[in-house]
C-alpha cells in the first residue's frame, strides 16, 4: 500500500483513469459491434450511420491513448472494408 501522500494520490487518480478507460473501451466495442450487426443484416445505409458514429468514438479513444493510432485505423479500415463488401 502507499505510504506517501503524493503515492496515495496517485493511487486514486489512477483509479479514477482505470474506470474512464474502461468506460471509453466499452463504448467503443458496443459502436463496433453495431456495425457489424447492421452488416449482418445486409443494411447497408443502417451500417454506414453506424460507422460513421463508431468512427468518432474509435478516434477519441484513440486521441486520448486508450487505444494505439494504428490499432483504431486497423478497426476502421476492416469495418468499411465489410461494408464496402455489402
Amino acid at each position: 500500500m502507499a505510504n506517501t501522500a503524493q503515492a496515495k494520490k496517485r493511487s486514486r487518480q489512477n483509479e479514477q483513469h482505470r474506470a474512464r478507460n474502461g468506460a471509453l473501451r466499452s463504448a467503443m466495442r458496443t459502436q463496433i459491434k453495431k456495425v457489424l450487426k447492421a452488416v449482418q443484416e445486409k443494411d447497408k445505409p443502417g451500417a454506414q450511420t453506424a460507422y460513421r458514429q463508431a468512427v468518432s468514438v474509435i478516434d477519441r479513444v484513440a486521441g486520448r491513448g486508450i487505444l494505439h493510432k494504428n490499432g483504431a485505423a486497423r478497426y476502421k479500415s476492416r469495418l468499411n472494408e465489410r461494408i464496402k463488401a455489402l
